[in-house]
């Protein structure tokens, strides 16, 4: 994959292009996400995960599991428009969408140098963190304050309209 072509991967070509990378010496970099109403706020959370350094690889949550997650009339627009979104990100290398509930079936197939989330969290409460120190990986807390949200953009724009 060429360094200025961002495209969406299944499992099994995510897993060649990261070794790819890491055959490059570049550290991997994961973070993940709905990405069903694009904000501000995913631009600077995308934007600090690159700044860990390395191959930014970013999973996107299954329009089922935005289902699962969000509930009835979610998501907004279909995965495939949300990944085509964020991988025309400037900081982002790879995209790919997953369907399991969690990322933990993603963290532990490509063993990301980094697991990025959200100021939402801290290192102590992000779910996957055992799963990511079990193998020598960092979590990294990356991103403005939680300051803006999908969830709430919607529930402003509803108001309005009444």
């Amino acid at each position: 994959m060429s360094a200025d072509k961002k495209i969406t991967l299944n499992r099994t070509e995510l897993i060649e292009e990261v070794a790819e990378q890491r055959e490059k010496d570049r550290k991997i970099v994961l973070t993940n996400g709905c990405f069903d109403l694009f904000h501000v706020g995913h631009v600077r959370y995308l934007e600090g995960a690159k700044a860990l350094g390395g191959f930014l690889v970013v999973g996107i949550n299954s329009d089922r599991q935005v289902l699962a997650l969000k509930g009835k009339g979610r998501p907004y627009m279909p995965e495939d428009e949300r990944a085509e979104l964020v991988a025309a990100l400037r900081c982002v290398d790879a995209v790919t969408i997953f369907d399991e509930p969690t990322v933990e079936e993603l963290i532990k197939t490509i063993r990301p140098d980094f697991h990025a989330k959200g100021t939402d969290y801290t290192t102590d409460t992000v779910p996957e963190r055992e799963i990511v120190r079990a193998y020598g990986g960092q979590v990294a807390i990356v991103g403005d304050a939680k300051d803006h949200s999908s969830t709430e953009l919607i529930a402003v724009v509803s108001k309005t309209k009444k």
